[in-house]
C-alpha cells in the first residue's frame, strides 16, 4: 500500500506541474529530487524496479549498416591486358562456344521436325565446337571465368536438353513414351548435376570423375546417326545407365590419357569399324564404361 501511495504521488505531483505550467520552468518533474529520491530508496528499497519496469522507453534508432562510398568496379571479363588483339582472341573463342550452343537448338528444331539424324549430326559438331573452344582458349592465352561459364551453360544447353530431345524423338514409336520420357529426363538431370559439380570440384589431370557430359552426348548422338540395332527397350535402359554413369565417382580416362596407349591397341577398333561398324561401336561403349568399376576396384585395392 505504502508503495502504490508513494507512486501515486509522485504521478499526481507531475499531473500538477504539468497543470500549473511548470514543464517550461526547467525542472523536471519527472524525476524527483535526488534528496528525495534517496530517502524513498532507503525506504522503499524496490520501488526503483518498479518504476523501470513501467517507465516508458523511446523507441531505439535502427542500426544502420556503414554504407560503401566507393564507386562501383565492373569485373572485366578478359583478365590481363585488354588490346586490340587479345579481343580478338577472346570474341573468336567465346563465338565457338555459342556456335556449339546453336547447333544444340537447331538440333533440337530437326528433331521436332523428324529429321533425327541430321539432329544427331549437329550434336556431333556441338561436340567438335565444344573441345574446339577450350583449346583455342588455352592456346591463346584468353581463358578466364566468363569462358568457363559460357562453356558450361553451352554444354547444358547442348548435351543437356538437345541429346535427350534428340534420343526422344529417336525413340518415338519404339517404345512407351512414358519409359523415353523417363529415361531422356535421366539424362537431363545428370548432366546438370554433373556440370555443377564439374564447376565446384578440383581438377584433376588423368581422369573425369564420371563420364563427362560430352562424352555421354557423343555417345548418344552417333548412336543415333548410324543406327545402332538394339531393341527399343535395351536403348532406354542404355540411356538411363548412361545418365546414372555421370553422376557416378568411378574414375574415366581422359582422351589425352586414352591417345597414350599403345598403338595396337587402336588397330583393334579400326579393323573392326572396317567390319562391323555398328557393333564395335557399342563393343567400344561398353567397355568404356566398365573401366570406370574396374579401374575404381584397382584403386581401392592399391590404397
Amino acid at each position: 500500500m505504502r508503495r502504490s501511495s508513494t507512486f501515486a504521488r509522485q504521478v499526481l505531483l507531475v499531473r500538477v506541474g504539468r497543470r500549473d505550467g511548470l514543464a517550461g520552468s526547467g525542472v523536471d518533474l519527472v524525476t524527483p529530487d535526488h534528496r528525495y529520491a534517496d530517502r524513498q530508496r532507503i525506504r522503499y528499497p524496490r520501488l526503483d524496479a518498479d518504476v523501470e519496469a513501467i517507465r516508458p522507453i523511446s523507441p531505439a534508432l535502427p542500426v544502420t549498416a556503414p554504407v560503401d562510398e566507393s564507386p562501383a568496379m565492373s569485373i572485366p571479363l578478359l583478365p590481363g591486358e585488354r588490346t586490340t588483339a587479345r579481343r580478338a582472341k577472346f570474341a573468336l573463342v567465346n563465338a565457338c562456344t555459342l556456335s556449339s550452343l546453336m547447333l544444340g537448338m537447331l538440333a533440337i528444331f530437326l528433331a521436332m521436325q523428324g529429321e533425327v539424324r541430321l539432329a544427331a549430326v549437329c550434336l556431333i559438331a556441338c561436340v567438335a565446337f565444344d573441345g574446339l573452344d577450350g583449346a583455342l582458349a588455352r592456346k591463346l592465352g584468353v581463358a578466364s571465368p566468363f569462358g568457363a561459364q559460357m562453356d558450361s551453360l553451352a554444354d547444358m544447353c547442348s548435351f543437356g536438353l538437345a541429346a535427350p530431345v534428340v534420343v526422344y524423338a529417336s525413340l518415338a514409336g519404339s517404345v512407351p513414351p512414358a519409359a523415353a520420357a523417363v529415361a531422356c529426363a535421366l539424362v537431363a538431370a545428370c548432366a546438370a548435376i554433373r556440370l555443377a559439380r564439374f564447376n565446384v570440384s578440383p581438377k584433376d589431370g588423368r581422369f573425369f570423375c564420371g563420364v563427362p557430359t560430352t562424352m555421354a552426348a557423343a555417345v548418344l548422338a552417333l548412336t543415333v546417326a548410324i543406327g545402332v540395332p538394339v531393341p527399343g527397350l535395351v536403348m532406354v535402359a542404355g540411356v538411363a545407365l548412361l545418365a546414372f554413369a555421370m553422376v557416378s565417382s568411378f574414375p574415366y580416362a581422359k582422351l589425352a590419357r586414352l591417345l597414350k596407349l599403345p598403338p595396337w591397341l587402336w588397330f583393334v577398333p579400326v579393323v573392326g569399324a572396317l567390319v562391323d561398324i555398328r557393333l564395335t561401336f557399342a563393343l567400344v561403349v561398353v567397355g568404356y564404361l566398365v573401366s570406370g568399376p574396374l579401374l575404381w576396384l584397382h584403386q581401392r585395392r592399391a590404397a
